[in-house]
């Protein structure tokens, strides 16, 4: 009887909003950490759609300029998202010292910053976003619809900025779900005024920067007035004390986030260049695809990062180290599973998702398959050093995750993809990947051991 009881207790927690301050089974975990995983995925699937919009309504050309200056636009708004895992992970530590105002002037004050500071970079970006395109080889047709596009959507770059730090704070806030729900209105409104102002009223390329800046301006306010109005919200605003410590320290250990971003292009353009050496425009198109499938396997565990974090603050700030060392070891699991997983999915689905994109020429299915084959081992170690590097920005050592994260992307990574192709030709390249997730690996592996005296997550 006592058994049964239980049991039903059990379920009826199961049933209730999930907090921070619970103890997180692997149901609980996977629960609180699913609406951002799904988020990530989502945002990847956005984007190809967005791009389908662009490239068959309006045209090569316009495609080109969105493709050439999407980066700069990326690396200005990383800001928020450096601002987000940052200052999310400082106010998630002292909610769990127990210190609710103090919390929630940190978050005001971060929120201030960050729109601040979009504004600053919006209006900076503005007037070098032409001479920037034009640098990167633009000229012509391509330079005007650059400076177009760019111009208009760094005129609610702060919105931008604001949605990508919202999206943490709404995880710390213990509403992960809304933040999905946000995240899903922006994209579908996004393609939803894609069709409309492309298809339905022919704007063409004016048509899809509206398109993105109203979704962009409409989720930011959305998640504004939640947090503005909502009176049963962990987070409220609530006028700040400026206090330049917190943003220095929101800044600092948030950086690893903002070095992932600008990392991830200056990558992008390395394995360009020694494609285009080494197996010319194929290789190219072949890289394309796998970039595009990759996101969304590694959406799973750059979500669930991101998901778990505020956990592992809460629980830090209150002292908890049973529940971070249970947190801990679960964690371990899920991203070794989930690694297991990816590649077993590549093995059995790369060959039909490389026939979704290039089935037309029988020689570039064969190579794209067979580089997917290769690329995929990355998913197995991957997941550990993304954990790894989000654990440390959790814990409020912004440091260690930034050394993670920049040596794995501008040493390791370059380094390989630098040497290995000498030494192995075309499927050198493709074992970059590998060799660099298997070097920060062991680098994570070797930060975890040192700092495990002083954080206590086993």
């Amino acid at each position: 009887m006592e058994s049964k009881e239980r049991q039903q207790s059990e379920e009826q927690n199961n049933k209730k909003e999930i907090r921070l301050s619970d103890h997180f089974t692997y149901g609980r975990i996977l629960r609180f950490v699913f609406p951002t995983i799904v988020m990530m995925i989502m945002a990847s699937v956005y984007s190809v759609v967005d791009g389908f919009f662009v490239s068959n309504y309006v045209g090569k050309v316009p495609f080109a300029a969105i493709n050439l200056v999407t980066p700069i636009l990326f690396i200005l708004g990383s800001v928020g998202y450096m601002a987000g895992a940052g200052g999310s992970a400082i106010v998630a530590i002292t909610l769990g010292e127990g210190k609710q105002e103090l919390a929630e002037k940190y978050f005001t004050l971060i929120t201030l910053f960050t729109a601040f500071t979009g504004l600053v970079l919006g209006l900076l970006g503005s007037v070098l976003v032409e001479p920037l395109a034009a640098f990167m080889g633009a000229e012509g047709q391509i330079l005007v619809d650059c400076s177009f596009y760019g111009r208009t959507i760094l005129l609610v770059l702060p919105c931008f900025m604001l949605s990508n730090m919202f999206q943490s704070f709404l995880i710390t806030a213990g509403k992960p779900k809304l933040g999905l729900y946000m995240s899903m209105f922006s994209g579908l409104l996004n393609i939803f005024l894609d069709a409309v102002f492309i298809v339905g009223l022919h704007w063409g390329l004016a048509g899809a920067a509206f398109a993105t800046a109203l979704s962009q301006s409409a989720g930011a306010v959305a998640e504004t007035l939640y947090f503005l109005v909502n009176k049963d919200s962990l987070l409220r605003f609530r006028r700040p004390d400026f206090e330049a410590g917190i943003l220095i320290r929101t800044c600092t250990n948030g950086s690893s986030e903002m070095v992932n971003s600008i990392a991830s292009s200056v990558i992008t353009i390395l394995f360009n260049y020694q494609l285009m050496r080494y197996a010319g425009a194929e290789g190219v198109a072949a890289y394309g695809v796998i970039i595009y499938a990759g996101y969304l396997f590694s959406s799973f565990y750059y979500g669930y990062a991101a998901g778990v974090s505020p956990v592992f603050s809460f629980h830090y700030g209150a002292g908890d180290s049973p529940e971070l060392k249970s947190l801990f070891g679960k964690s371990l699991r899920i991203v070794g599973a989930s690694g297991l997983i990816m590649v077993a999915l590549v093995r059995i689905l790369g060959g039909p998702i490389a026939g979704i994109f290039v089935g037309y020429d029988a020689g570039l299915l064969a190579l794209t398959t067979h580089a997917f084959y290769i690329y995929s081992l990355s998913f197995l170690l991957g997941g550990f050093s993304a954990f790894a590097s989000a654990l440390f920005t959790a814990l409020g050592n912004g440091k260690i995750s930034a050394l993670i994260s920049c040596l794995k992307t501008f040493g390791f990574e370059t380094v390989s993809i630098l040497l290995l192709p000498a030494l192995f030709g075309i499927d050198g390249i493709w074992w970059a990947i590998v060799a660099a997730e298997a070097a920060a690996l062991a680098l994570a592996v070797w930060f975890l051991v040192r700092e495990r005296e002083k954080y206590q997550y086993f």
